[in-house]
């Protein structure tokens, strides 16, 4: 079964409520994980770190899965980073697109992983496993940042030293944007780990956390409520703990409506 279509193709028949895309670029990392840009339009507003739902049209009915955008709001372009799940309802043929091909998105984004919802402090957490990284892509590549925060601690855990891939191209292209390569050199610190491979940091990183090895690593001192903010994008299991350890640690969960010490993502991808 088809389901993919192209842009030009749809328009006519697109859903209400969404746009239709076209996908720009596709760049595939393992047989698990895949990025995808494609345009963004002209109206479209959102704040880096937001979700937004996005799909296709799969046996004449639009599908739709939440994908936070990794993208940050001053791009032209939406990017989006996958998991692939063979027989995922969404995700079986959304890593089949290829350049040209037709991709909805609905139009209102949401979200708590936003500078908004914490409250103003000297360091950031943000805390992410797997395709978990994506909202912290956004938030990277802001400027409104690294104007909140003096330092902006990324931790990323996966399986296998190859998901780390996305990652660590990701900041090395921050910290050479011509836009915010010079904050991002100053104040961003990537810290990775793997659970399953042999790695300089392994081990999960709620463990990482528990047993101080994250903080000596990074020659900090442990959570402090009075300057450390969190964000947590993860499985439901790494944000479940990972919220106990910060709330032990003293902090507090915000939300948009109530900025606090962290905040957790809880939008998934199937």
């Amino acid at each position: 079964m088809n389901v993919l279509a192209k842009a030009a193709d749809l328009e006519a028949d697109a859903p209400a409520g969404a746009f239709v895309q076209e996908v720009t670029s596709v760049q595939h990392y393992t047989d698990r994980l895949f990025r995808f840009r494609m345009t963004r339009p002209a109206s479209f507003r959102f704040r880096s770190g937001e979700f937004v739902m996005i799909g296709l049209m799969i046996d004449g009915k639009p599908l739709y899965r939440a994908y936070s955008i990794a993208s940050p709001s001053w791009d032209e372009e939406l990017e989006f980073f996958s998991i692939k799940v063979p027989d995922g309802p969404l995700t079986q043929h959304l890593q089949k697109i290829q350049p040209g091909d037709a991709v909805l998105m609905k139009k209102k984004p949401t979200g708590t992983l936003v500078n908004d919802a914490l409250i103003p402090g000297k360091r950031v957490y943000m805390f992410s496993t797997g395709t978990g990284i994506a909202p912290f892509a956004s938030l990277i590549r802001d400027p409104d940042t690294y104007e909140k925060f003096d330092q902006v601690i990324l931790t990323h855990t996966c399986r296998e030293v190859a998901e780390l891939k996305y990652g660590l191209d990701l900041v090395e292209e921050t910290r050479n944007d011509p836009l915010i390569g010079e904050y991002a050199r100053e104040k961003l610190v990537h810290y990775t780990s793997v659970t399953r491979e042999d790695y300089p940091f392994k081990g999960r990183i709620t463990d990482l956390i528990e047993n101080g090895k994250l903080f000596t690593d990074l020659g900090v001192p442990p959570l402090d409520p009075a300057i450390d903010r969190g964000m947590i994008c993860g499985s439901m299991e790494m944000l479940r703990d990972t919220k106990a350890l910060l709330e032990k640690a003293g902090l507090t969960e915000g939300a948009n409506n109530k900025p606090a010490e962290f905040v957790v993502e809880r939008a998934f991808v199937g």
